[in-house]
């Protein structure tokens, strides 16, 4: 009996991707803040938002919180958060 190897890996799909260009300054930028609705997310923005405001001059933040950690983000809370120059998606324990 001969043995069968399997590559469980699927085969690369599409373009590859590419990091968005960093922005050149925080400075009265717009920050999309995604929570993923574990328990010390929300405190843990908090914390995120306070620095970057006081530190880096952070104009403004749109917070959403997916409806639990499982679930992808929906098509409209990505939609809310488009007018972001740069979105953070973190968890919390």
């Amino acid at each position: 009996m001969a043995l069968r190897v399997l590559d469980p890996r699927l085969s690369a799909e599409g373009e590859a991707l590419r990091p968005a260009p960093a922005l050149p300054s925080l400075n009265g930028a717009v920050i999309g803040l995604l929570d993923n609705a574990k328990i010390g997310t929300e405190r843990f923005f908090d914390f995120v938002a306070e620095i970057l405001q006081s530190r880096y001059g952070v104009r403004e933040f749109i917070r959403r919180r997916k409806p639990d950690p499982t679930r992808p983000a929906s098509k409209e809370m990505i939609a809310e958060m488009s007018g972001a120059d740069a979105i953070i998606s973190a968890i919390g324990d």
